[in-house]
């Protein structure tokens, strides 16, 4: 399936698979909301510079949504596709799910909806490549 499409059902590219650690949870043991982004982050911008065919820069975060917490060890996936393109931007569609540790069952945690602006070598925005 391309980055750019998306079919009824289904989540989009994985574009992040990781683990985080305690050093990465809060007092109460739940993961750092500014770490889930950050991972978001980065996986929006694997989907955005290969649709670029190069460098991206983030813009805007328009939505995001914390609907579950994430604990130390859970096995965690982001996924995403393109939704939509400007000239230079590139507005990327993100979902987090879960794995618990130990079990099998797969929990939506977070989603959003990131826009990236490819730029050039100087850092300026330059035209999305019109072949794919």
């Amino acid at each position: 399936m391309s980055l750019d499409a998306k079919k009824d059902g289904e989540r989009g590219e994985p574009a992040v698979r990781t683990v985080p650690m305690p050093a990465d949870a809060n007092g109460n043991g739940d993961i750092f909301g500014g770490w889930v982004l950050s991972q978001m982050d980065i996986a929006g911008g694997v989907i955005a510079s290969r649709r670029a065919q190069g460098r991206v820069v983030t813009v805007t975060i328009d939505a995001m949504t914390f609907d579950r917490p994430i604990q130390v060890g859970d096995l965690v996936s982001i996924y995403g596709y393109v939704s939509e393109t400007g000239n230079s931007s590139i507005t990327v569609e993100l979902e987090t799910i879960v794995q618990r540790k130990m079990r099998g069952d797969e929990i939506k945690v977070t989603g959003g909806r990131f826009k990236f602006v490819a730029i050039d070598l100087e850092g300026r925005p330059r035209s999305l490549p019109t072949d794919e």
